[in-house]
């Protein structure tokens, strides 16, 4: 998925959710944060990162694919 820091306001599901409804929705409304959700509570809580957590935690999720 595609995020423009600051400027991706709507959220954006996962595209390795495989129509299965069990993935999480981002949106990175300010610069330096990136807010997840679930997609299947979009009125639950939300969880908020400030961009370079996040991109740690990707990158450390796509090492443990290889």
């Amino acid at each position: 998925m595609a995020i423009e820091h600051g400027k991706t306001r709507s959220w954006t599901r996962s595209s390795h959710s495989a129509g299965q409804g069990a993935c999480v929705e981002v949106r990175s409304p300010a610069r330096d944060l990136l807010a997840v959700r679930d997609s299947k509570a979009p009125a639950g809580p939300r969880l908020g990162f400030p961009v370079g957590a996040w991109s740690a935690f990707v990158a450390g999720v796509r090492l443990a694919q290889d």
